[in-house]
């Protein structure tokens, strides 16, 4: 090890209708985040969408913890995150889990996660903790951490995709609220009279015309937006 640790921390998975969140924690030397950044790391929105940026950010996750000192994840599911949304507490879900990376990781000089906003608030209880809006773009830590945690998000949606593959056709979207979901969303709805399973249940779905007279026990259709 060369240098003291820096703890980065960063989340994918925060807006889409369809399937968990996921938190993801890298720590890192200096030798580490330097290879790592000659490797390519950044920001994972900077891989786009689609199969090959897929690839691409799962390449480099399984560089990424070939290389780290130490990197884990925390997967929110659907019914915690529904749990939280209903309560306008979204942050304090991500918060939580992020509390529980730290908790677990080895001592680390700095910990840096992204969102000044968001994470804020756990400088009261780790001092050493620096929460920076686009800390990605500057911290190779970070950019280790959104990468890690989109590559795991990719997984589990693929998982979720593949479920419907035989019934509905390839799931396009990444699960976010736009015309490809929506269009699953509404074909299940039809079929099946509710939500699917791994849709959040607290999301806008209402908006959708085949919901209105969906069964509101079984859909949720009059939670909040997104917090």
């Amino acid at each position: 090890m060369s240098g003291a640790l820096v703890l980065g921390i960063d989340e994918a998975g925060r807006g889409p209708g369809i399937g968990p969140m996921v938190l993801a924690a890298v720590a890192l030397d200096d030798v580490s985040a330097t290879f790592l950044a000659q490797a390519g790391v950044r920001d994972s929105k900077a891989f786009g969408a689609g199969a090959a940026a897929q690839r691409r950010r799962a390449d480099l996750a399984d560089v990424i913890r070939e290389r780290a000192l130490w990197t884990a994840v925390e997967i929110c599911e659907v019914e915690e995150i529904d749990a939280y949304v209903t309560r306008g507490a979204l942050n304090h879900l991500e918060r939580k889990h992020a509390r529980l990376l730290i908790q677990r990781a080895p001592a680390c000089s700095r910990i840096i996660a992204d969102g000044r906003t968001l994470f804020s608030a756990l400088t009261a209880e780790f001092a050493n903790l620096e929460a920076h809006d686009r800390a990605e773009a500057v911290h190779t830590a970070v950019a280790a951490a959104s990468v890690c945690a989109k590559a795991e998000r990719d997984r589990l949606f693929a998982a979720i995709a593949s479920r419907y593959q035989c019934d509905f056709g390839t799931l396009r979207g990444g699960g976010y609220v736009n015309p490809p979901t929506c269009a699953f969303v509404e074909k299940f709805v039809q079929r099946h009279g509710h939500l699917p399973p791994e849709a959040r249940k607290s999301w806008p779905w209402h908006n959708l015309g085949t919901l209105e007279n969906a069964d509101p026990s079984t859909t949720a259709l009059t939670g909040p937006r997104v917090r």
